[in-house]
């Protein structure tokens, strides 16, 4: 990107986040207004008070001097007053503006989940919706603010010394200018890029810490934890490294911002001494000229801090938008069709599938009718396209070709929130929050009663867990369910399915943290659950050939294609995939081949060489 590009997106980027501000534009313009006032407020009182000692000095009537008296004491006063009101209404604003941006984040974030954020490092996410996101105060507090309030200032002081005399007040004005944007520039053009560098480093370091803590425990298992703790330390002697210069850079920045109010007292005095000493100015005012000019020059010391703020709120603008910008794969239609009461079909019709940057489609010609209530199994060996199959079922994304179908309407009709209200799913993997066992639990049906929250605990086998944890539901979880075992997090998410209660029910490797007792329990508990539900249509992905006699079809993926279908005696008799896939698992239990290392396989051996024993 070329300098121009570069500074015309800048631009663009800062005209953005000031419209997230116009909610809140009385505020700004108060504070705006405000913050001028303290700045005119004390020059006021500089100047005030030095003619109160010029004219005291010369031995002026003391009822001549009142008026002055009266004026130092309320521009002090008006000084505190007006500071204080500015940092309150410019901070009301700034974290309203942060309020809303998190939330029209998150409001961009939502439909990219879950298939373009699964590569993206969850580190660098979080370095973006907090460190950026906080970065952005200081566009308006350290920016934009100081900017208005400096040109507020520069007018007030210009009207002030054209009481005098016009030449001194252009003089002191452009005096103004050129210190207050010739200095920072000088700065920001020694600093620039450092505010891009160190986010970018800094987004680098938080990912990678994260991936740390998050995977801490196999770190430890293969010895690189220190190859891991070497990286980071490497990344924070980076990161020290550039925020180094960046402080170099601020110093020199606040010393020529100081430098420069000395050097205009000093030019102002120079410049007003020969308008005194040829009577066109009266000599009792030249202390008042002097100080006036460093009261103004107050504002022109953040200045230089203005042009560093708002370069790093522009980097970190720069990385939000970028997130915000990304166009999801799947659209919400406008406006969506209704969804049909009761019972509801699922239907794919010639259906085919591939992630992004994958050379292989996932699912290749996939047609799968489910009538309402019926129940399917959908199995084959890891990697034939299964999960993805529930990953379009609940329009996570759109498949390439072909039609899926819920109730007899195309999902892509049909509004995201009524499509997962409808379809209920419990992942090998799902996500157990921070919190206790009800919040996670109360996830799906805040409503839900204490009667509700019972059966589904019931029917996913929670009771051992609730009689091991004196708090029962109560209990807290730990961050990602740490406190509970991979089957009892397994449960939790089979409880959640059972509580939301939904028209469709897809188990995606439901059982495969649980052992084969308590996978038949399981499969004991869908068919309660089904029996109970009449009308529930189920789809049970899984690559253990367990439970599914009574299914009224399976349908064997390969390769993302469907090679066999039929019921589980039709499957076994026919010698297929399926077959052999049955043959195997008979075999891995009765041991008469190499142990895989399957969990659920050694638990089984182990039960059965304890029998014989």
């Amino acid at each position: 990107m070329s300098g121009r590009e570069a500074r015309r997106r800048a631009f663009r980027d800062l005209l953005r986040l000031i419209s997230f501000l116009r909610p809140f534009s009385g505020k700004v313009a108060l504070s705006l207004v405000l913050g001028a006032g303290t700045v005119v407020s004390g020059a006021i009182l500089l100047a005030t008070a030095s003619y109160l000692i010029s004219a005291a000095a010369l031995g002026t009537a003391l009822v001549l001097l009142t008026g002055p008296i009266y004026a130092v004491r309320l521009s002090g006063v008006a000084r505190a007053a007006f500071r204080y009101a500015e940092r309150l209404f410019s901070h009301d604003a700034t974290f309203h503006l942060l309020s809303d941006f998190r939330s029209y984040l998150y409001r961009r974030l939502e439909p990219l989940a879950p298939a373009q954020l699964t590569y993206r490092r969850s580190g660098d996410l979080l370095a973006r919706v907090t460190k950026d996101v906080e970065d952005l105060q200081e566009v308006y507090l350290r920016g934009l603010a100081p900017l208005a309030v400096f040109a507020l200032v520069a007018l007030a002081t210009g009207a002030f010394y054209a009481l005098f005399s016009p030449a001194l007040a252009g003089f002191v004005v452009a005096l103004l200018v050129l210190f207050g944007f010739g200095s920072p520039a000088l700065v920001w053009s020694l600093g620039r890029g450092l505010a891009r560098r160190e986010a970018a480093v800094r987004a680098e370091l938080d990912a990678h810490l994260v991936d740390g803590v998050q995977g801490a425990q196999d770190l430890l298992a293969f010895g690189r934890a220190e190859d891991h703790a070497e990286t980071a330390a490497i990344l924070g002697r980076k990161l020290a490294t550039v925020q180094r210069r960046r402080g170099a850079v601020e110093a020199l920045g606040e010393s020529l911002g100081e430098l420069s109010t000395g050097v205009a007292a000093l030019v102002v005095l120079l410049l007003a001494a020969p308008l005194v000493l040829s009577g066109e100015v009266r000599g009792v005012y030249l202390a008042a000229l002097v100080l006036v000019a460093l009261g103004a020059f107050e504002a022109v010391t953040p200045l230089g801090g203005a042009l560093r703020a708002t370069g790093r709120s522009l980097a970190a603008a720069r990385r939000l938008f970028e997130l915000a910008d990304t166009e999801p794969y799947v659209r919400e239609p406008d406006p969506p069709e209704p969804l049909p009461q009761g019972p509801l079909s699922i239907e794919l019709r010639d259906v085919t599938f591939g992630y992004r940057g994958e050379k292989d489609p996932a699912l290749r010609g996939v047609s799968l009718h489910v009538p309402a209530g019926g129940r399917v199994a959908v199995v084959g060996p890891s990697g034939s396209g299964k999960s993805t199959l529930a990953h379009l079922l609940l329009r996570f994304s759109d498949p390439d070709s072909g039609e899926v179908l819920l109730g007899g309407r195309d999902l892509r009709s049909l509004a995201g929130e009524d499509i997962r209200r409808s379809v209920g799913v419990s992942e090998q993997s799902a996500h157990v929050f921070s919190g206790t066992l009800r919040e996670n639990l109360l996830l799906v049906r805040p409503e839900a009663t204490g009667e509700e929250l019972a059966r589904a605990v019931r029917l996913a086998g929670l009771g051992r867990l609730l009689e091991r944890l004196p708090e029962g539901l109560d209990a807290t979880v730990g961050e990602r369910g740490a406190r509970l075992s991979g089957g009892e997090r397994q449960r939790l998410a089979l409880a959640r399915v059972f509580l939301e209660d939904a028209p469709v029910l897809v188990l995606d490797e439901a059982a495969s943290h649980l052992d084969a007792e308590a996978e038949r329990d399981l499969a004991r508990s869908v068919r309660e659950w089904w029996r109970e539900r009449p009308g529930r249509t189920v789809i049970h992905i899984t690559h253990r050939l367990v439970g599914l006699k009574r299914m009224d079809e399976v349908l064997v993926l390969d390769g993302g294609r469907v090679v066999e279908r039929g019921t589980h005696e039709e499957l076994s008799r026919a010698g297929g995939l399926y077959a052999r896939m049955l043959r195997v698992q008979r075999d891995l239990i009765a041991g008469d081949l190499p142990d895989c290392g399957s969990p659920v396989v050694a638990a089984e051996k182990s039960r059965k060489e304890q029998r014989g024993g």
